[in-house]
């Protein structure tokens, strides 16, 4: 087991949060089998905690000490690596126990502690740019985990605050983020086409049927990789449910991705 970005093209895919039941392994099955059947490289994707959820009420996880002994767990059976969130640079060392590869959230792309402690681990970090960024700012990110002692590091493409409540994705920035971080650039198709604040009860709603629409554009335009939040029932998901894929349409929608991406390189 083990985790490394540079085996493009990719997927990391799985649920927004660790749920109670059997989510994760329903969904570590249907990975592995896309890893299997589909010939690339798959890491497992879930949350311990949803530290910004946009009310206090909302459902956030099972927290840091449950979330890992789920993810060791349903990462030992399945033989898939796993990734997953960090939120403060105390939990860097933990999680790095336990995961293949760390993430950062968009709206901490900037944390300087954070990354740091994150690099310090000496796991693969993904670093997801902020939606209020320009693709060059992700440079000194990526700076501040590579002078930890990182070496395997990657960026994510999640767009950008269009006006309020909704996101666009410049398919330049491939090639730009590229340029300016010599990492991998990682396409999060799912969070891209999220309108914050236009849900229910002021919970981010979506644009699921466009998906697979930017993610063939994203093929196209250069992304190194592909991340996918999926849910066998999105709409009982306790957070994302207006973007996450249904798992029994995620491998088509890979196969279909992962064929663009192929003819883009011919």
């Amino acid at each position: 087991m083990g985790w490394s970005f540079s085996r493009t093209p990719f997927l990391i895919a799985g649920p927004c949060v660790i749920e109670p039941g059997d989510l994760l392994p329903r969904v570590a099955e249907e990975l592995a089998r896309i890893e299997r059947d589909l010939g690339i490289p798959v890491c497992l994707k879930a949350s311990f905690d949803k530290a910004n959820r946009s009310r206090l009420q909302a459902s956030r996880g099972p927290g840091l000490d449950e979330g890992l002994r789920a993810l060791e767990k349903v990462g030992a059976a399945s033989g898939l690596p796993v990734l997953t969130d960090i939120h403060e640079a105390q939990q860097a060392r933990p999680v790095a126990q336990v995961a293949d590869a760390l993430q950062i959230p968009a709206f901490l792309c900037r944390q300087t502690d954070l990354l740091i402690a994150a690099g310090q681990t000496g796991k693969a970090v993904n670093i997801k740019k902020g939606q209020w960024l320009h693709p060059e700012a992700m440079g000194g990110s990526v700076e501040k985990v590579r002078s930890a002692g990182a070496g395997d590091i990657a960026v994510t493409e999640r767009g950008t605050f269009f006006g309020y409540g909704d996101l666009v994705v410049d398919m330049r920035n491939f090639v730009r983020l590229r340029a300016i971080t010599g990492a991998p650039v990682i396409f999060d198709a799912t969070h891209a086409v999220q309108q914050p604040g236009r849900g229910e009860g002021g919970a981010s709603g979506g644009q699921r049927e466009l998906i697979p629409r930017l993610l063939a554009a994203a093929a196209a335009a250069g992304a190194d990789g592909f991340f996918l939040e999926t849910h066998p029932d999105p709409s009982r998901a306790q957070s994302d449910s207006a973007t996450q894929w249904p798992l029994d349409r995620l491998a088509d929608l890979v196969s279909q991705t992962l064929e663009i991406w192929g003819r883009a390189r011919v």
